[in-house]
Order: structure tokens, then sequence, then C-alpha cells
């Protein structure tokens, strides 16, 4: 009987390895299919965006130039994911001088981040398209002999490369949204191989692990350690410059920012803006656009809306009559911060799951947001539940939260103080993490 039952499992561990093979095989072909499509919207894209032309090469691991290998691989998608990783390399790279890092982005953005923060302390790519050529490739040429992922990337070739050519892999500041989870759960032959490759889930909170092993995650292999984000730097320089940036260009005006908004949102920004002004006439709008190839249309939305346009580019300063200072670069918006009375963190207005809250908490700055936070949902219930910031649900509320932080300075300051301690008392990520990767940098420098 017992053996009979060894053979009915080893059966279905058949079984069920052909179907994980099958279907990654069906999820190859139609990559492979549809490879085209996602060309031609990266050539669509770079009509408005330069960027998104450029390089597309690496997307598919042809590369050429020679690169580094024996590398520590960092993968961080976009931006948001890039600043949230660059503490946690620089504290890798004081503590391991001599391993050469490698930083993969998927987005252009993210990429001019990597390379504007770390131009020379670490090679970088974009990520190549998750198919077995590309990733073949990819591997050949970095033979990365540590893989550190951050957040929710699971891509199954990827990974299943990872695992044949024994490369330790790390999920980092991992989240999973309830959406995503169910998502998941309906291609376990898929999603369950993939993860089986991991070493380590290091979540943000146990709601993540808990959905990780909903999925297919290996209970002993997730561990909860924080979120890495709230391990924000905000060099003393930062500060100075935004307070310099006040005095020589906005003056004593009220200065309201606006961070990483998103389409629809500036209208309804603008025409909250008009219906304030009327009762701060010392009121000054900063737009400051999540992606740059939205600056002229934004700036032809505040023109249509009659009102008057600074661009950031220009250097100039406004006036009284200066009704939006559009911020039309990239990487100064902790800068701008503390340049700034107040803060609205876009992205939650309309329904894109929100933006990163901590680095202007971490600044100083008074912190509003939306009702729309399914990204940052934690982190929006841990700042209301301390009082650090202020979430609004429409236009009146925004209104009339702007109204009272105007004619309350000790509510601004208090809401901001509270904020510095909000991050300040969830940090600690970054050590932990550090302390996990330590033992498996140290190994692979054995092999």
């Amino acid at each position: 009987m017992k053996g009979s039952r060894c053979e009915v499992k080893t059966i279905t561990s058949c079984i069920l390895h052909l179907a994980s093979w099958a279907l990654r095989a069906f999820y190859s072909g139609l990559f492979y299919l549809l490879i085209p499509f996602i060309l031609l919207r990266l050539f669509w894209r770079g009509i408005r965006a330069p960027a998104y032309r450029c390089r597309w090469r690496e997307r598919f691991a042809l590369y050429h130039k020679k690169f580094p290998r024996n590398v520590i691989w960092f993968h961080a998608v976009s931006v948001g994911e890039a600043e949230a990783l660059f503490p946690l390399v620089r504290q890798i790279q004081q503590q391991h001088p001599d391993a050469t890092l490698l930083i993969t982005t998927t987005t252009p953005t993210g990429s001019a981040r990597v390379k504007a923060v770390m131009p020379e302390t670490v090679t970088h790519v974009y990520l190549p398209y998750d198919v077995p050529d590309a990733v073949y490739r990819f591997m050949h040429f970095f033979k990365p002999r540590l893989a550190v992922i951050m957040e929710t990337e699971i891509w199954p070739n990827l990974f299943a490369c990872c695992g044949k050519n024994n490369i330790p892999l790390y999920i980092i500041n991992a989240r999973l949204s309830e959406k995503s989870s169910r998502g998941y759960q309906r291609i376990p032959a898929l999603v369950r191989p993939a993860l089986a490759q991991v070493s380590l889930i290091a979540t943000q909170t146990q709601e993540d692990a808990n959905r990780f092993i909903a999925i297919g995650a290996n209970p002993e292999k997730v561990q909860t350690l924080g979120n890495i984000k709230f391990d924000v730097e905000i060099p003393s320089t930062t500060i100075e410059q935004g307070l310099q940036v006040k005095a020589d260009l906005l003056g004593d005006r009220f200065v309201w920012l606006i961070a990483s908004t998103h389409k629809d949102e500036e209208a309804l920004f603008l025409d909250i803006y008009k219906e304030i002004k009327q009762k701060i006439p010392k009121l000054l709008l900063v737009l400051v656009p999540r992606h740059p190839e939205r600056f002229a249309d934004v700036k032809k939305l505040c023109l249509q809306h009659q009102l008057s346009v600074v661009m950031r580019t220009t250097g100039d300063s406004v006036n009284t009559q200066t009704d939006v200072y559009l911020v039309d670069t990239m990487g100064e918006l902790k800068m701008l911060y503390a340049a700034s009375d107040v803060a609205f963190i876009g992205g939650s207005m309309v329904p894109s799951g929100g933006h990163n809250i901590l680095e202007a908490a971490a600044v100083g700055v008074p912190v509003m947001f939306g009702p729309y936070m399914d990204n940052f949902k934690e982190i929006a219930r841990g700042v209301l539940s301390y009082n650090a910031a202020i979430q609004c649900q429409d236009k009146n509320a925004i209104v009339n939260s702007i109204l009272t932080l105007y004619d309350q300075p000790s509510y601004r300051t208090s809401l901001a103080d509270k904020g510095k301690v909000f991050v300040l008392q969830n940090q600690g990520a970054i050590a932990g993490i550090c302390e996990t990767l330590k033992f498996a940098i140290r190994k692979s420098a054995q092999l």
C-alpha cells in the first residue's frame, strides 16, 4: 500500500512538472508572438518620449560592448523602486567594496535615475524581455552570482534560468495586492515553479507574506522585514537647495506642490487652484507631472485654463501674476518638497494606485493624498493612524484642507513633525535585508 502511494505521488509530480513545462512553453510562445506589438508600442511611446526608442536592443540582451561579469544584480522597475533601492545599494557597496554591481530597470525614467545617482559606481542596462533566448544572453553576458528583485516582479523564464544556473534569487521589499494574488492563483502551474527558484522573499507586511504563500511560495522562505522606502535618505544639502529655490524663485508665495500627477488629475487641481486663489491670493501651484512625455500637454492645459505658467527649465522666477510653476525636470522632487509649504501626492485622485508619500514626510512638509492608495495601503493606514497626513476623498475635502492648513501654521508644523517621526519610527528594513544578503554575497564569492 505504501509503495502504491509513493507511485501515485511520483506520477502526480511528473504530471505537474509536465504541466508546468507546457504552460511555460505556451507563455514563451505567446510572448514571442506579442513582441512585434510590444515594439510598436515602444516606438509609439517614443514619438513623445524619445528615450523609449533608444537602447531597444538591450531589451533583447543584444549588447554592443563588453560588460563586467560575476555581478551582484539588482532589478528595480522604475523611478520609485530605484529611489528606494539606492540606500540599500550604497550599504552593499560599503560592506562589499570589491563587489561589482549591476542595476537593471524597465522604464527610461528609472534608467535616467540610475545614471544620474550612480553614474560611475554601478553597471546599468534595461532588463531583457522574459523570452528564453534574451534571458540566456543576459545571463551569459553578466553571469550574476546573486539576483535581487524589487517588489512584485515575477518572470517565469528569468526565474527558471536563475534556478538552472544556481543563481541565488531574492525578492526584497516584496508586496502583493489582493487583486494580483487572485490573478496569480489562477495560473499555479506557471507561478509556483517560478517561486520555487527563490531563496527568500522579504515582504513589506505580514499581509504581503500571506499572499505570497497563498500563490505558492514556500512559507519557510518568506520573511516580513519591513518596507525599505521608510529608509529614505534626505541629505541636508537637498533641504538647503530647496530653501534656496524658495527664496530665489518662488518668493513669499504660499507654495502648494502637487507631486507625480497623472492624466485627468491636473485639470482637477487647476480648478481647485482657481477656487482657492480667491481666498489665498499668495497661493502658487507647483505641478510635477509623473511622466516626462506629458510636460507639454500639462503646460497647454494650464494655458487653456487661462493661467500664467513658468517652466522650471527656463530658470525664471515667479512673479505676483504667476499661477503655476510647472516642473519639467526629473530627479528634483525631494528638493522641491523642501521648497513647499504643503505637498499633495498625486496618482491618488485617479485609480492609479497612489505614489510614495514617505519622501515628502521625511523632508518635513505637510502631506496630503487622495482616496486611491491601493499600492500603499499599509503606509496610508499607518500615517493616518498617527495623524501625520491628510487623506482627501474629493474636491471639497481638498479645498477645506488647504484653507485650514493655510490659516493654521501650527497645524502645518504639527503635521510635518508627526510625518517625520512616523518615517523614523518605521526605519530599519535595509539593515535587516543587508544582514540577510550578507551571507549570500559571501557564499557566492567563494563559488
